[in-house]
């Protein structure tokens, strides 16, 4: 089973394919843990990477998905694999069946997790995090005991800079215009579906559940 998790920044594809690595026994595959493997095992690809990454620059797609192909053919990928974050524009895509047909694979699902842009910016922006000890609180979902004091060590809780509604909203400008097209890209091979992310976890869950029939 060769899933793709779609979605925008806050969407919660990251916790969904998680899930689903863990329900189905196949590995979680993110470009950043492919990125820090290869460079920790010094390998030749990771090197590549490396060079790019210390001179603030993004990584070319041909060596991203060289990376991915490395990584999807290693032994516990033998029964599919989930991959999260990746690809996010067309070439990558297209860079990513021209590595899976060259191997004889191709993918079987892209599942994209559907959540309104205002639903995501409520969502971000209820967010709030102790900088001294690490906890993450949600003024809805997750409320501290006392409004903006960590639970865990008593100090106060900000809002990050990331979700921050400004900057929210900037990172769904990019989402729309660079990966939004992904959606049609993968209608059209005839793999996309997708769910209702305004939902809680489990019932999103259970709906991706559904979609792969086991």
């Amino acid at each position: 089973m060769k899933l793709i998790m779609l979605g925008a920044p806050g969407a919660g594809k990251g916790t969904q394919a998680k899930r689903v690595a863990e329900e189905y026994k196949i590995p979680h595959i993110s470009t950043g843990d492919i990125f820090r493997a290869n460079i920790k095992g010094g390998t030749e690809l990771g090197m590549k990477a490396k060079t790019y990454m210390d001179a603030g620059q993004l990584v070319p797609d041909e060596l991203v998905c060289d990376l991915v192909a490395d990584r999807i053919q290693q032994d516990d990928c033998a029964n599919g694999f989930v991959l999260d974050g990746f690809p996010r524009t067309i070439p990558q895509a297209e860079a990513l069946d021209v590595a899976l047909t060259k191997i004889g694979q191709k993918m079987d699902f892209a599942i994209d997790i559907d959540v309104p842009d205002e639903n995501i910016i409520t969502r971000m922006g209820g967010r709030r995090a102790c900088l001294s000890c690490g906890a993450t609180y949600h003024v809805v979902y997750n409320a501290p005991k006392v409004e903006n004091v960590c639970d865990a060590c008593g100090n106060a809780l900000v809002i990050r800079e990331d979700d921050k509604p400004e900057t929210v909203k900037k990172r769904l400008d990019v989402y729309h215009e660079q990966t939004q097209p992904l959606i049609d890209y993968y209608t059209k091979a005839g793999i996309l579906v997708s769910v209702d992310g305004t939902k809680n976890m489990d019932e999103v869950f259970a709906d991706i559940k559904a979609v792969l029939g086991k």
